[in-house]
């Protein structure tokens, strides 16, 4: 039988069949040759890539963060601008959340299907250039609800190409780490994103108070351009090569030997997935926590300017983040370390949604009783603090579940997650401008934290489905 794989010339670069890229755009754009390009796409990581993948994905967490959570930090200033009530600040904090769920799923798919670190790359090119872009929509119109409309638009297409980091992430990683690492490896990564918010809440907020909410943008902008060529000079370009000659190898290998070929099935089976209990339990628990998540992350600075008008931003921006960074990486730590004591991947993963649900809604339970700035800050740190605990848990799930289908299922899990982000916060803006009572919005983040639990305590699994 005539084999797939044909003999190449490696090093012939006059050859017409060389397998080695001639230019930078050849590395970035060309499909690995590879018949099978499942021979490159699951070679895992050595020690030595896993460190400069991980910690520049890292940086890339934070980068995300920083355009994610600038708003929340900016709003306030933005709504005193242009005369914005609580629901018109609530769709400024909200646009983010409109494009976001979009692009979940066809990220996930596509890097499955062509690798997740160029769908990243291509992805911050772009929110990169719209986050600094952003604060010159305001001189095209006079009129306040015109404005409001743009940086809709403007924040919406921002959360659409976002969309696409964290599938491409859950993806990599699912297909470079082994199983017993990747729990500190992706709560590693996704702890820049607490490095983000920290960064917006101390430095932006300095930026913010001398120099005003565009300048602010525009600082976030460019320091994401920084990671982006970093990210391609550094890491894409010297990885894509590498696996170019790797593949190269590959081909000479196996030139008389297909039956060594690895196969796949070009198809995510979603009926099989969507079949099992599991997975809708992962949904539901995702979107309890998100909503928990999203608005602390959204309407944490306003609850302390409101409440306690004389705080300064810069400690109640920092202080609770400054805690789930540690939290979200001892999380991973203590994940992989009870799989390699033999403790069931099942037990793990509940264990430590345990720890996010619960935990988060008792003490946004007890953030509604507190009247001192002090017990709220420490608080709110607590509360937050229990939120990294998820990326240990229920974000590595998909890659427990669906192995080489991480990315997707990823994808759809993140699409319904992503909805407490525009559901959820306008819900808080209106109950707030109808009520003016903070406990209520807390006790009902609370209440929908422990439902997510029981409902993925009763059918959740750390075991392979597909």
């Amino acid at each position: 039988m005539k084999s797939k794989y044909f003999k190449l010339n490696l090093f012939d670069m006059s050859s017409s069949n060389h397998i080695l890229p001639t230019s930078t755009t050849n590395i970035l754009i060309q499909p690995l040759i590879s018949a099978d390009e499942a021979i490159i796409q699951n070679k895992k990581w050595t020690k030595e890539e896993k460190k400069i993948w991980t910690f520049t994905l890292f940086l890339g967490a934070m980068c995300l963060f920083s355009v994610r959570t600038i708003m929340s930090v900016c709003a306030l200033e933005i709504s005193k601008e242009f005369n914005y009530d609580k629901t018109q600040m609530a769709t400024l904090l909200s646009s983010f959340f409109y494009g976001y769920p979009i692009t979940q799923v066809p990220g996930g798919f596509f890097s499955d299907k062509i690798g997740g670190d160029l769908i990243i790359f291509y992805a911050a090119i772009v929110w990169s250039f719209l986050t600094f872009f952003l604060p010159y929509v305001t001189i095209l119109s006079t009129d306040k609800y015109t404005v409001l409309s743009l940086i809709t638009l403007l924040r919406c297409l921002t959360g659409g190409f976002q969309g696409f980091h964290y599938p491409g992430t859950s993806s990599l990683v699912s297909k470079k780490i082994v199983e017993n690492e990747r729990a500190f490896t992706f709560s590693f990564i996704t702890s820049g994103q607490h490095l983000g918010t920290l960064f917006c809440g101390m430095f932006a907020s300095i930026i913010l108070e001398e120099y005003g909410w565009r300048y602010t943008f525009q600082l976030i902008g460019v320091m994401c351009f920084c990671w982006v060529i970093y990210y391609r000079n550094n890491v894409l370009i010297k990885s894509r090569a590498h696996l170019n000659i790797l593949n190269a190898k590959e081909l000479v290998i196996n030139t008389d030997d297909q039956s060594n070929a690895p196969s796949q099935s070009n198809s995510v089976p979603w009926k099989d997935i969507l079949s099992k209990p599991s997975f809708w339990s992962l949904i539901i628990a995702h979107v309890c926590q998100n909503n928990a998540y999203y608005m602390l992350l959204t309407w944490l600075p306003t609850y302390f300017q409101e409440n306690y008008p004389g705080s300064r931003g810069w400690i109640f921006n920092v202080v609770p983040w400054l805690i789930s960074m540690p939290s979200t990486i001892f999380a991973g730590w203590l994940a992989d370390k009870l799989i390699a004591r033999r403790q069931s991947v099942t037990f793990v993963r509940k264990f430590t949604a345990f720890i996010s649900l619960c935990g988060a809604g008792v003490f946004l339970v007890l953030i509604s009783q507190v009247k001192s700035y002090s017990s709220a800050l420490f608080l709110m740190a607590c509360t937050v603090a229990c939120c990294g605990f998820h990326n240990a848990g229920i974000m590595v799930n998909p890659q427990d579940l669906a192995p080489k289908y991480a990315g997707s299922v990823f994808g759809v899990m993140n699409t319904i997650g992503a909805l407490p982000g525009f559901i959820g916060v306008k819900f808080s803006g209106y109950v707030l401008e109808t009520t003016k009572s903070w406990s209520i919005v807390f006790n009902q983040t609370a209440g929908l934290c422990f439902f997510g639990f029981i409902v993925y305590f009763l059918f959740g699994t750390g075991k392979k489905i597909v």
